[in-house]
Formats: C-alpha cells, sequence, structure tokens
C-alpha cells in the first residue's frame, strides 16, 4: 500500500485530510445540476450531443445552460446562432449570453475579437479559463448545467471532474472498434473521479435510407449495447447520420431540432433534480 503524500489533486479517494479542490460559485449563481459530455477523442459529436441535451431539457420547462470547456475548439455559440460578445458587470462578473429558447452559453468564442481567432494557451491557462467560466459568469438559477469537454484525459477534463461539482457524465462515441477502446478511458478515469456515467451516446451509429428506410451501418456493427453492458451504463442512444443535424447546427438553429433519439438519456438526468 503506497504511503499518503497529501497530493489530493493526483487522489480519487475520501479521507479526513481530503483538501476539497472544488471551486465556489459567485453569489449571483445557483447551478443546481452539472453535467459533464466527455469523448475520449475528438470528432465524434460531443458538442452536438451538449447542445442537444440543454435543448431538451429546457423543452421540459427546466432552466438550462451550457459551459463550453472545450477552450481550443469552441462551437457552442455558432449552434446556438449567438455572434455577439459577452458582456461585463461591474468590471468583476461576466455575463453569459442567452439562446433565443432561454439556455445560458458562455464560450471563449464569446470573449474573442474574432470568432475565428486560434486560442493558442498552454494548459494550465486553459484550465484557469474554464475554472473562471463556472466562479466569474453570473449564471444565476440554473437547473442544468452542460459542461461540453475537450476530448481525451487530459489537462481540461480532470479540472472540470476536480474543480466543479459534476454529478455525471455522459460519454459520446462513434461505431469504431478503435473508438470502443477510447471510451473505456473516458469511463474509467469517470471511475477514478468517483463520477458516476449516467449513459453513453453513439452518434453517426447508422444511416437510414429516405426510401426504404433500412439501416445502413456505414461505420459497421453498432457497438453502444456492448459498451454499455462492459462498463454496467443503463441508458444508451443512437444518433444517426442525419444531414440535417449538421444543416441546423451549421445555421445555428440548433434549438430547431426534433426527434426522439436522446429522450431515455435526458430523462436519466431529470431524475437527478
Amino acid at each position: 500500500m503506497s504511503e499518503c503524500t497529501h497530493d489530493c489533486s493526483s487522489c480519487s479517494k475520501d479521507c479526513k485530510d481530503r483538501t476539497s479542490l472544488k471551486e465556489k460559485q459567485n453569489e449571483l449563481s445557483n447551478v443546481k445540476k452539472v453535467i459533464g459530455i466527455v469523448s475520449g477523442k475528438g470528432g465524434v459529436g460531443k458538442s452536438m450531443v451538449t447542445s442537444l441535451l440543454s435543448v431538451l431539457t429546457r423543452r421540459k420547462g427546466f432552466k438550462t445552460a451550457v459551459l463550453d470547456a472545450d477552450i481550443t475548439g469552441p462551437s457552442i455559440p455558432k449552434m446556438f446562432g449567438i455572434k455577439d460578445r459577452a458582456t461585463a458587470m461591474d468590471d468583476k462578473y461576466l455575463l453569459p449570453k442567452v439562446s433565443k429558447s432561454g439556455i445560458e452559453i458562455m464560450s471563449i468564442n464569446l470573449l474573442l475579437e474574432n470568432d475565428n481567432d486560434p486560442v493558442v494557451w498552454r494548459g494550465p491557462v486553459i484550465a484557469g479559463a474554464v475554472k473562471q467560466f463556472w466562479t466569474d459568469v453570473v449564471w444565476g438559477e440554473i437547473d442544468f448545467m452542460f459542461v461540453d469537454m475537450p476530448p481525451g484525459t487530459g489537462d481540461v477534463p480532470l479540472t472540470v471532474f476536480q474543480s466543479l461539482p459534476v454529478d455525471g457524465i455522459i460519454v459520446v462515441t462513434s461505431p469504431q472498434e478503435l473508438v470502443s477502446m477510447i471510451v473505456a478511458k473516458a469511463v474509467k478515469m469517470a471511475g477514478m473521479m468517483n463520477i458516476p456515467v449516467l449513459g453513453i451516446v453513439e452518434n453517426m451509429s447508422y444511416l437510414e435510407c429516405p426510401d426504404c428506410k433500412k439501416k445502413i451501418n456505414v461505420f459497421g456493427e453498432s457497438k453502444v449495447e456492448e459498451i454499455a453492458k462492459e462498463f454496467a451504463i443503463s441508458n444508451s442512444a443512437k444518433l444517426p447520420i442525419n444531414p440535417e443535424f449538421a444543416n441546423i447546427a451549421d445555421k445555428g438553429c440548433i434549438e430547431d431540432f426534433n426527434g426522439e433519439y436522446l429522450d431515455g438519456i435526458c430523462q436519466e438526468i431529470i431524475k437527478l433534480i
């Protein structure tokens, strides 16, 4: 058994000497539940799933928000058609932008002079920005905050898990065999941080023929049920390859989404309240 070094930043165990690393919110914010949307690799549609879940829970009458923690690859504002810059309050706090349906959003792209400017920062600076999105933004009363994390298990996901009171995560994947292995890394990281996995979403799962409605497995057979069973994840969902998803995202109209693909995952999230 290894001796305790009292370095709580690298330890997932609970003990009497453990120092809390959770960042406190400001007095003007009250976020009740925080849901992290994670993926083991990029390009699997994590930001799409983040946006859709925030839209679905908002439609059910909950106050929702999206914290875009993907600092070097932010895409949330574009999906919601938000182009204005975020503003300051009393030179102390930041005010999030609000979508047409009332979803509060904060992203680094809302602070840049041009939304296509690259963010060339080192890991600690990026992690610090994510913490400030939690502590220095006036979120107000929020039932569910969805955190769009960068892919992988590096600095920023670790910062979110340690600094924010994450109540659960949703893992996003695609059907390829390689991705199944990478998903295991994300799930095991959540386990190390004692954060429950609420569901897994397989994006680009299949293509439905518009004529005969046959489902075509473009990227191979689905692995989502197999992965869910392996890691005892009770909820899984499949998103098809659908040009309409890309169309509404590119137009900034993600709130016009129609479909029941993520309803089961959404219901599992609502149970937290």
